[in-house]
This record gives C-alpha cells, sequence and structure tokens, in this order.
C-alpha cells in the first residue's frame, strides 16, 4: 500500500453483494462528493490517470502539455511501472503526483476533477462508472467497454450523474478526419453505400509463456479485478492480454475500434441490423485465443428503406496497401491539404501496417489514414480523378479538457454515446466470430434477436466485487 493510500484510510466506497456497480454507500452519503467545480480563467482541471505503463503514459503526455490540466494523481497496480514512471516525470521536470495503488482510493479524493483510464479493457467500464459515481468527469480509452453490457451502463451512468464523458476514439478529434466526413456527408461522392475499415497490422507471434509466481510489486488481484482470476503467465499480463477473452478484445477492439468508429461516423449509421464475421487464429501456433485474421460484414437498414455496409478486416502479419493508406507521403503534397501533418505520429507504425479507412459512392470514393499524419484524398468520377483532401491532426485530451471546463456536453468530439454505438460493433463482429453464426440485431432494444446464447455472451461475467450492477 501507498503512503498517500494509508493517509487516506476512510472509504465511503464499501464492498456489499448489492451495490450500485460494486460499491455501495452509507446511509446519507451521495455518490456525487462535491459539487460541480467552476473553473475560473487560470484554473487547471487536476486529473488522475489510471493505468500508466504505454498508452496511460501518453495520457501523462498529453496532459501535461495542456495550459488547463494538470496530472495531479496517478493510479498503478504494478509498483514497478509506477516507480519508474515517477522517474520519467521527474525528469520531464513535471509536479510530482498523488499515487494510487486501488483506483478505488482514488475515486474518494475530492481534489481529483477527472479520471483518464487507460487500464487493460476489462477494466475500462468499470473504473468510468465508478468516476461518474464519484462526480468525476471521464476520459476513457478505446474500446469503452469490454462486452456490451459494460457499455449500455456507462452510458446510463454518464446520464445519471450528468458528467462529462470522452471515449478515446481520437480520429474524432482530427480536423482532416472531421472534414472527410463532413465533405462524405455533403455529397463528395454522391450517395454512400459502403465503408471499409482495415486493421493490417504486422504482429508477430507471442509464443508460450508458463505459469510463474506474481512478480514483486503487481497488485495481480487488483489486476484481474471484473476477469476470472488464473495463474499469473507474461502473456496475459502486460500488452499481450489484449488476445485473450478474459481481458482483451482481439485486434478489432485494440486498434480495429479507431477504424470502425471512423466507418460508421462516415457513413452515417448507428446499430447493425445483421453482422457476420469468420476469421481464424492463423500461421501462429502460440497462446493466443483472439482471431489474428478476422473479416466482419455489417448490413444497417437506413428510415428511407435502403440499406448500407460495413466492411471490417483484420489481418495480422505479411500484408498489402489498400488506396495507397499507409505508404509513405499518403498525406504530403496532396491540394486543397488544410495545413500540415501532426509532428509525431499517433502509432509507430511499421512500412507495411495499412490502417485506415475507405468510403465508396455513386461519384466515387475516398480514403483517410488516421494513424500517421491524419490525412485522407479523394477520387471522384469514372475516371477517378484527384479530388479534394486535407491533413490536419488534433487533440482529443485538449477538447476533453476544453468541455469539462465549460461543462458543455455537447462539444465533445467523441461523446461516449458514439463510442458505445462503434464499440458494440467490434463486439458483435467477436460474437459472431466465436459462435459461428450471423446475428440479428435489434437496434432499438440492443439484443440479438432469438438468439440468448449470443446476448448472454454480450453481457458478460464478473468476479466479486468487481461488478457492473444492474442499477448504477
Amino acid at each position: 500500500m501507498s503512503s498517500t493510500e494509508k493517509e487516506e484510510s476512510r472509504n465511503p466506497f464499501k464492498t456489499t453483494p448489492n451495490a450500485g456497480a460494486g460499491f455501495a454507500v452509507p446511509a446519507g452519503i451521495t455518490f456525487i462528493t462535491r459539487p460541480d467545480r467552476v473553473f475560473g480563467a487560470n484554473d487547471r482541471v487536476r486529473v488522475g490517470v489510471c493505468g500508466i505503463r504505454g498508452q496511460g503514459f501518453e495520457h501523462i503526455k498529453e496532459y501535461s502539455s495542456l495550459e488547463h490540466a494538470e496530472v495531479a494523481a496517478v493510479c498503478d497496480v504494478d509498483e514497478n511501472i509506477m516507480a519508474g514512471r515517477l522517474r520519467d516525470m521527474d525528469e520531464m521536470a513535471l509536479p510530482q503526483p498523488r499515487t494510487f495503488i486501488d483506483a478505488r482510493k482514488l475515486m474518494e479524493d475530492k481534489s481529483i476533477d477527472a479520471i483518464s483510464i487507460a487500464a487493460p479493457n476489462h477494466w475500462h467500464s468499470l473504473l468510468a462508472i465508478w468516476g461518474c459515481q464519484a462526480g468525476k468527469d471521464v476520459y476513457v480509452e478505446k474500446p469503452c467497454s469490454h462486452n456490451w453490457w459494460d457499455g449500455h451502463q456507462l452510458v446510463k451512468a454518464a446520464q445519471k450523474y450528468n458528467r462529462i464523458v470522452q471515449h478515446g476514439t481520437n480520429s474524432r478529434s482530427d480536423e482532416a478526419i472531421i472534414e472527410e466526413v463532413k465533405q462524405l456527408h455533403d455529397g463528395l461522392i454522391g450517395e454512400v453505400y459502403l465503408a471499409r475499415g482495415l486493421c493490417f497490422n504486422n504482429r508477430d507471434t507471442i509464443g508460450h509463456t508458463p505459469v510463474e509466481p506474481v512478480p514483486e510489486g503487481v497488485h495481480y488481484d487488483l489486476w484481474t479485478g471484473p476477469a476470472p482470476l488464473q495463474e499469473f503467465t507474461r502473456n496475459h499480463f502486460h500488452y499481450n492480454w489484449h488476445w485473450f477473452w478474459n481481458y482483451g478484445n482481439g485486434d478489432i477492439g485494440n486498434q480495429g475500434i479507431h477504424q470502425m468508429d471512423v466507418a460508421r461516423w462516415g457513413l452515417g449509421v448507428g446499430f447493425p441490423n445483421k453482422v457476420s464475421a469468420i476469421g481464424g487464429h492463423f500461421m501462429f501456433h502460440d497462446d493466443q485465443q483472439t482471431p489474428n485474421t478476422l473479416n466482419s460484414v455489417f448490413e444497417f437498414e437506413m428510415p428511407d428503406g435502403k440499406r448500407k455496409m460495413l466492411e471490417f478486416e483484420v489481418r495480422h502479419w505479411i500484408s498489402n496497401h489498400e488506396a495507397s493508406i499507409g505508404t509513405p507521403g499518403f498525406g504530403v503534397s496532396i491540394p486543397g491539404f488544410l495545413g500540415p501533418p501532426r509532428k509525431t505520429p499517433r502509432r509507430p507504425s511499421g512500412p507495411f501496417d495499412t490502417v485506415g479507412n475507405i468510403f465508396y459512392g455513386s461519384k466515387g470514393y475516398t480514403a483517410s489514414d488516421s494513424e500517421g499524419s491524419a490525412s485522407f484524398r479523394s477520387w471522384l468520377g469514372p475516371a477517378q480523378q484527384r479530388g479534394p483532401g486535407a491533413t490536419r491532426g488534433g487533440n482529443n485530451w485538449a477538447n476533453f479538457i476544453d468541455c469539462v471546463r465549460s461543462r458543455k456536453k455537447e462539444d465533445l468530439n467523441a461523446p461516449i454515446e458514439e463510442g458505445h454505438i462503434s464499440c458494440t460493433l467490434v463486439h458483435l463482429a467477436n460474437a459472431s466470430y466465436r459462435l459461428g453464426r450471423t446475428l440479428n440485431f435489434d437496434p432499438v432494444k440492443q439484443e440479438v434477436i432469438g438468439d440468448e446464447e449470443a446476448n448472454r455472451m454480450l453481457r458478460g461475467h464478473y468476479r466479486e466485487p468487481f461488478v457492473v450492477r444492474e442499477e448504477v
């Protein structure tokens, strides 16, 4: 236990089987532990970052670069990672934050205005719900949920407690992608009938790792949280947890959720009516459970009786490019650019990765790469003449902080309601793949029609007391 946690011994979130989201509040104490803070012109939003090994350290760097934000607290279940990040922050000349191992203690800290979540997927919604209940605004990494139920309950919590909740689908803040979507909706390529999301990542095998003792300084029960408690192996821990169903969602929910969200956004659709996915774990014989190759198709019935389709493809190894996405210079020297590319790419993509989107319409098509320089191109008419293009990045964290200060939910670029819909597509594709059948989905009831096995899979399972409850 950290010295900070020893100082903070009172815990209003008592663990009881019948609590709202795993924790009940004693009589006379409300979930909202403080009124909304009114921010002055020079006030900073005090942020607590949960999960600081990989993407969480990016959160630290992003908030630390913003005038109106400060990293006031960090939380991680691996004390080794914590020690390293504190050294990193010291070298960056950043103020030393308060430290927590158990996120429940962080939630009690009334001086924290917002939490930023970069823990493993199986923790995302539960931490976000706790944050809403504790009166804090929330930035939650993609995917916002480990299963459909998580996301559904998070949306309810955000609305019930009137919280600012931003989803980590960063492309929603990239100005080039915003411009592409606007052009699509304004008719640049005519009637848009098909979107194609691409997630071709050159990922090597994870091999096999044996059961071993939990490393010193790792609070493994807390790391496991809602998931079944299993014996410790390296492949079930840092990063490689992405490839196991108890913790992750495969690459369609890891990298792919960014492209899934853009595909749905540009196509102008919500929940699907039909989903079918097929794939497998090809070539490598290792510990990975999730598919490394997956083709999924979604059908949407529109109010005017027409249909639209979304294709999504995951590949894991040697692959080709499509529509020039991922090629050097995709976002360079194109007439009509909005501005220079982002100074540093969001992810260190290799020269053979193809990660982006293609939209097809009656008058042409567009292609976008939102992971490198945040760019889009267009080709118009039967001759496929070059049309408008744009390159410019953005900052999803800055947009979140602006909205926390203004209290204007409507200004969020990636509101949790949109994130939940896109994540549901990921969960439906994985469920279709795992069950080996097409799923017919009711967009209004948000349930699979006539398939209780699929609905149980979308609901998920939780280990007490880390449970996403019926009442939030």
